[in-house]
């Protein structure tokens, strides 16, 4: 058999392998949905925060009690702020202007959401964020004049977005949501101008405890792939053609071995019919997980960056045929 040959053997069972392990999913996704009712989406208002801040100080975030509290805000801009130009992002300053802050383990920095904001959007666009966490996104949106949506699985963590979102500054319609990523049932086919969302890495940190199945963040790492494939679902259904949908995510490591957990979302998110738009490597420096786990030295190199992918959404009726090695990869 010639090497010619050989290859697209190889070429053909890797091929197969994809579509089995992405049929999987589909299947036990469509078995799931027959059975299990996802929450619907229910608007939180500032009248809720306030009753909320009336009754409780601090919200309770996995293991950890963060409090509510109004932070002086000392400026409301980065210094020296540079849209960024190149596939590798590196931000040792996290940023702590506006009501920004590292209190929230997992949360990404400011400038991650900065840069797709001002890159993607244009005043006055729609920005969802369906695993908003502490808020930086929304808050990002309130600084550059875009309309936000904001949608959070847990109670606590959408009450400290309140709380980061409760300053004063440009007119813009930012909105908050008890919900599921998974059911974004508020939102209208094709109406969102930029998805940028920062997902837990499987159960690599907690941010509910195991029995709240909703959370993506109790699951395996199985039950989180086949979670993550109604994700990119929904967000396929409410972008509008054309359109940007970017998301943060990492890797993890079991009996000293890699996990590629990026991959995985990739090939999920290309199946639901994203196309690959940027592939962007992002330098971690507050490497806490990695730091309380691999304590010392260790036959294997310590993970020390995630990965931004950006999809974008064909147009009606685009010819993606010659764009079909960002879309399948095999």
């Amino acid at each position: 058999m010639s090497y010619v040959n050989v290859s697209i053997s190889l070429s053909f069972c890797k091929y197969i392998l994809l579509n089995q392990f992405l049929r999987l999913i589909s299947e036990a996704v469509n078995m799931q949905i027959e059975s299990e009712v996802l929450m619907p989406m229910t608007l939180i208002t500032k009248e809720d925060y306030l009753e909320f801040m009336s009754n409780k100080k601090y919200v309770t975030i996995g293991n950890l009690t963060i409090p509510l509290e109004k932070k002086h805000i000392q400026k409301l801009e980065p210094d020296n702020y540079k849209i960024e130009s190149t596939t590798i992002w590196s931000f040792p300053d996290r940023g702590y202007w506006s009501t920004h802050k590292g209190d929230y383990r997992g949360n990404w920095s400011p400038y991650i959401p900065r840069n797709l904001i001002m890159r993607y959007t244009k005043a006055g666009d729609i920005v969802l964020d369906q695993m908003m966490g502490s808020g930086t996104t929304l808050v990002e949106c309130k600084l550059l004049g875009r309309n936000g949506i904001g949608v959070d699985i847990n109670y606590d963590a959408v009450m400290l977005a309140q709380n980061r979102l409760d300053f004063e500054y440009k007119d813009s319609n930012v909105n908050t949501y008890h919900g599921d990523a998974r059911n974004l049932d508020k939102i209208e086919d094709e109406s969102i101008d930029l998805i940028a969302t920062h997902p837990p890495y499987a159960g690599i940190i907690q941010y509910s405890n195991r029995k709240n199945r909703a959370d993506l963040s109790s699951l395996s790492i199985k039950e989180y792939l086949q979670e993550m494939y109604k994700v990119s679902q929904e967000s396929f259904r409410v972008l509008k053609k054309g359109k940007y949908c970017a998301i943060l995510i990492g890797d993890t490591r079991r009996h000293k071995h890699y996990i590629p957990i990026t991959h995985n979302i990739m090939h999920i998110f290309l199946e639901a019919g994203f196309i690959l738009k940027e592939y962007i490597i992002k330098v971690q420096h507050n490497m806490k997980t990695t730091r309380e786990i691999w304590k010392g030295n260790y036959d294997f190199y310590k993970i020390a960056h995630e990965h931004l992918l950006v999809f974008r959404k064909p147009e009606s009726g685009e010819k993606v045929r010659r764009l079909a090695y960002s879309s399948d990869l095999l």
